[in-house]
């Protein structure tokens, strides 16, 4: 019996103890917890400050009952005064300021909102996330990374990228022409890396290396810089798109050549715009790089227009130069591209032109005479080379033979 009776006791302690763990709606025991007391206190006091605002029906009538006397009629009137206050509290909508159009104070977004078709791929159709906002933004998403992942995440990892490609397709070759020959690998003196190999000093010198960019990009992830001085001009300028800035920001400008083309929004994008090119073009370059000599074993310098003397490139150079000086390149949705005379081109043939008769004036030679002598060389070589062609068929032997 003193079993029951110890056992009974306990059961009213662990209930009283366990009640406050309970459901809201199972809390119907008179008894309850100091921890339960405490937060039906608070609530109760919060329902009160509820119930000194917002007026209940047994107020109203009270204020209805007693509106006849002096004391009523002011009690109704500061009740209906908190009572509009709460209504224009609930009420308040939030104020949105407009929209900012000037390119040059705010990134614009949805550039290719009128294209269906990527500009890259024009036979697929644009990808969602791609609308042109973005510096670097081509709409080339073939495999749709965007749309099954985080599109800062995907442009932050992009930028990073382009930035070591840079530095390694400028170190690659460099380290070939230049390094010591006990850190490179193999008879050719090919550079280091994953494909080629490495030797236990280049192996540590490497690591180093990684090690130190590894840190500088953990202590530049995740958005570190949102409160730098780019941080606050990058958050400015796309606060119409997102609140994140700009993916890969380093806070890194020492010579100022990030306002090259204006410090404005407009001229910090373009010179991201510059980058982003320069980034793929350098991924593309280090990727070939290290597959043309881990299948050739030819180091990149070797026998290479790019890294030995010669004319072809400074001439091609000076042609790309002529070309762009009096032609365009034009495209549009029936052609690939047109090689056309610009406006300015033409200008520039024609002051050539001008120039050209001037100074044989000035020789004291006619145009019109020059232009007859070179008629004339025109035709005897033709006639040299329908000759040539007269004698080549004779010589031939006679079929069947």
């Amino acid at each position: 019996m003193k079993a029951y009776i110890s056992i009974s006791v306990i059961s009213i302690f662990l209930v009283n103890s366990a009640i406050a763990f309970c459901p809201s709606g199972l809390r119907s025991i008179p008894h309850t917890s100091k921890f339960l007391k405490a937060t039906t206190t608070e609530n109760d006091a919060s329902v009160e400050k509820i119930n000194k605002v917002l007026p209940k029906e047994d107020m109203l009538k009270e204020d209805a009952a007693s509106a006849g006397s002096e004391e009523g009629k002011w009690k109704v009137k500061e009740n209906a005064k908190e009572q509009t206050q709460v209504e224009k509290m609930e009420v308040q909508e939030e104020v949105i300021p407009p929209k900012i159009t000037d390119p040059k104070l705010r990134v614009q977004t949805n550039r290719y909102k009128d294209l269906e078709m990527s500009l890259s791929i024009p036979f697929l159709k644009r990808p969602n996330n791609l609308d042109g906002t973005h510096a670097g933004d081509i709409g080339f998403d073939p495999l749709g990374f965007t749309e099954s992942n985080d599109l800062y995440t995907m442009m932050e990892a992009e930028i990073r990228h382009s930035r070591l490609a840079m530095l390694a397709v400028v170190g690659w070759p460099l380290s070939e022409l230049l390094g010591p020959k006990f850190m490179l690998q193999g008879e050719n003196h090919i550079a280091p890396s994953v494909l080629n190999g490495f030797n236990p000093l280049s192996a540590l010198v490497t690591l180093l290396v990684f090690g130190g960019i590894g840190y500088f990009e953990y202590s530049t992830a995740l958005r570190s810089q949102a409160n730098s001085g780019l941080g606050r001009k990058h958050a400015e300028d796309m606060a119409d798109v997102w609140k994140y800035g700009i993916p890969g920001d380093y806070n890194f400008d020492p010579l100022n050549l990030y306002s090259s083309f204006g410090d404005d929004a407009a001229g910090r994008k373009a010179m991201r715009e510059v980058e982003v090119a320069h980034g793929r073009a350098a991924m593309l370059g280090i990727s070939y790089f290290a597959l043309w000599e881990s299948m050739t074993g030819i180091p990149i310098v070797k026998n290479n227009l790019l890294f030995e003397p010669n004319l072809i490139i400074p001439l091609l150079g000076v042609a790309y130069l002529g070309f762009d000086f009096f032609f365009d390149m034009e495209s549009d949705d029936q052609y690939l591209f047109q090689i056309k005379l610009s406006s300015e081109g033409d200008m520039r043939v024609t002051r050539l032109q001008n120039w050209l008769n001037s100074s044989l004036r000035n020789s004291g030679v006619d145009g019109e005479v020059l232009k007859e002598k070179g008629g004339a060389i025109t035709d005897f070589a033709d006639m040299i080379k329908s000759k040539v062609g007269e004698l080549t068929k004779e010589e031939e032997p006679p079929k069947g033979l």
